[in-house]
């Protein structure tokens, strides 16, 4: 089959779906790797990385994407605003395409998939077992973003992280305050702790408290609900009135915290309201929120995606798109998961796929010009953030 991959075309995307040390084993099976000039530049690859490693390079978007069978993308398709076509237009139909789709809040881009008879499959759909891990896309990501927080936490704040004695007197650590620790909170931490800062850790998940004490932060005790997370390890949208009880835990922090990174996200839901406009005036003048979940609305009240809001001298980071920041390693461990998905979708050169394998039905949103992910189709039939 002829793999093509595209230069991604999303304002701020500096990521690739495919490094060169990748293209060995894409080769496999007599495959055909066609790679858009460019592709990787932004992530510090270079055309002629791809060259040497059996890559075929192509000038033209429209012929790239018009000869391929397989098409792997870091963002969901989108009008290139070049040629004022959308990507999906230029993808023969039949195609198979490998990326983040996004699809909760895209449907009109997986009707245009369904109507074009392009089988789709979204790496946020990968689901959370053993053997995916190797395809696992969101965790991969969420390192990145939970490493690339704190560091930009660290650059805003008007204060150092770690304590130092010194002649000129004693400084005390930086507190920092982590919201969720999922892979992104769990990286976070340690980051935080690598900097020298007093860290603090909160996740109504109960089995997460052992995790974040062997990273050397404080768990902030409340009484946790003994069902917060699905059968696929993602954390569930809990109770009204447990959220009220949960920031009334996290209020009680807030005055000695220095740095807030909130990380909280539930899939295919609204990320859920930690930090009400009321607790941020807790925090002392000088204070930085980094808001992981800006994208699904935000775990503060103040949070405007890719906008640094001001309020009472706590700095509010809307933080969006946050592994772009760090393209190289990010395009790395990306390939990695779209490389190892691929060859598990395609064994060997016979195109047919078992939809009888977990990973590959929970992957799979369109295929024979039909809708066919059933979480998808049942968030649709809801309304649920369905986007026309």
């Amino acid at each position: 089959m002829k793999i093509a991959i595209p230069k991604e075309i999303r304002e701020g995307e500096t990521r690739v779906a495919v490094v060169p040390g990748m293209i060995n084993l894409l080769k496999q099976n007599d495959h055909e790797i066609l790679l858009e000039q460019g592709a990787g530049e932004a992530a510090t690859f270079q055309d002629e990385a791809y060259r040497n490693a059996g890559a075929t390079i192509i000038t033209d978007p429209v012929e790239l994407l018009g000869a391929a069978e397989v098409v792997l993308k870091v963002q969901p398709p989108q009008i290139n605003p070049e040629l004022n076509k959308h990507e999906i237009d230029l993808i023969p139909e039949g195609t198979t395409l490998i990326s983040f789709l996004a699809p909760l809040d895209n449907r009109a881009l997986l009707l245009k998939l369904a109507e074009r008879r392009i089988t789709s499959f979204a790496l946020e759909f990968i689901p959370r077992i053993t053997r995916a891990q190797s395809m696992d896309a969101l965790s991969s990501m969420a390192t990145i973003a939970g490493y690339k927080a704190v560091l930009i936490a660290a650059d805003h704040l008007k204060k150092i992280f770690p304590l130092l004695m010194t002649a000129a007197g004693t400084i005390p650590p930086a507190n920092v305050f982590v919201l969720g620790a999922g892979v992104a909170g769990l990286q976070a931490i340690a980051t935080a702790k690598r900097l020298g800062a007093r860290v603090e850790a909160f996740d109504p998940r109960p089995a997460v408290k052992e995790q974040v004490e062997s990273l050397g932060a404080q768990f902030v005790e409340m009484e946790l609900p003994e069902d917060a997370e699905t059968a696929s390890g993602y954390a569930k949208l809990l109770p009204e009135e447990f959220i009220k009880k949960e920031q009334a835990a996290i209020a009680n922090c807030l005055p000695r915290i220095d740095v807030a990174i909130t990380t909280a996200q539930v899939f295919g839901q609204r990320a859920p309201l930690l930090i009400t406009e009321e607790m941020v005036a807790l925090m002392r003048p000088g204070s930085v929120i980094i808001d992981l979940a800006a994208e699904q609305g935000g775990n503060c009240a103040l949070t405007q995606a890719n906008q640094i809001v001001e309020k009472n001298g706590v700095q509010v980071f809307g933080m969006v798109n946050l592994p772009a920041a760090l393209p190289t390693h990010a395009s790395q461990m990306y390939s990695k998961n779209i490389t190892n998905l691929f060859r598990h979708l395609f064994p060997t050169a016979e195109r047919q796929f078992d939809f009888n394998d977990e990973i590959t039905k929970s992957a799979c949103l369109t295929h024979q010009g039909e809708i066919v992910n059933q979480i998808v189709k049942e968030a649709f039939a809801r309304g649920d953030k369905s986007n026309e």
